[in-house]
């Protein structure tokens, strides 16, 4: 990717997290992004379909970073918990964009994006568990449940609280 690529993507991107903060992802138009982006329509078009995909490919860019962020995921199988935390501190790494590319009716795809990408990962070292009802179901159980509960209570409680509470599940995290 050139540098001019780069710099009409990243205007798109702030044009689009600039929208995104003050509307839902419908009422988002090409022209509005185009305009405060500074770009032409048909610029826009060479780069992505339409505004859906740009904030698909965004949410994905996310994903991969927080996923990145997790030091050592093979503790979802051995440490739970410890996999929990890295986990959590990892949203919280992106937490002002997260809360703007997964809000509104977009907030589902983030727990379930996350769980997908960590299924590859255990299952390209396990292939094995692919088939495990048990561990899959325990698996969203878990990935989903763990996402919701922090969600749920961080505001209320506050993120360390909620963390440290989570060491304390450390004999019921086991999968």
């Amino acid at each position: 990717m050139d540098l001019r690529e780069k710099k009409t993507r990243r205007a798109l991107a702030n044009a689009f997290l600039t929208l995104r903060a003050k509307k839902p992802l419908e009422k988002i138009t090409v022209k509005q992004l185009t305009e405060l982006a500074e770009i032409s329509k048909a610029t826009f078009y060479l780069h992505y379909r339409d505004v859906y995909d740009l904030s698909e490919q965004m949410q994905s860019d996310i994903i991969k970073k927080v996923l990145a962020g997790i030091n050592s995921p093979e503790l979802m199988i051995s440490d739970p918990v410890r996999f929990t935390i890295e986990l959590f501190n990892s949203f919280l790494d992106y937490q002002s964009i997260i809360d703007t590319l997964f809000s509104g009716g977009q907030a589902s795809l983030l727990p379930q994006r996350v769980e997908q990408g960590l299924r590859e990962f255990i299952f390209a070292r396990l292939p094995e568990k692919r088939s495990d009802a048990r561990f899959n179901i325990l698996l969203t159980y878990k990935i989903q449940g763990a996402y919701y509960a922090f969600v749920e209570n961080r505001h209320k409680f506050g993120d360390e609280t909620v963390i440290e509470i989570l060491e304390t599940f450390q004999a019921d995290l086991q999968l």
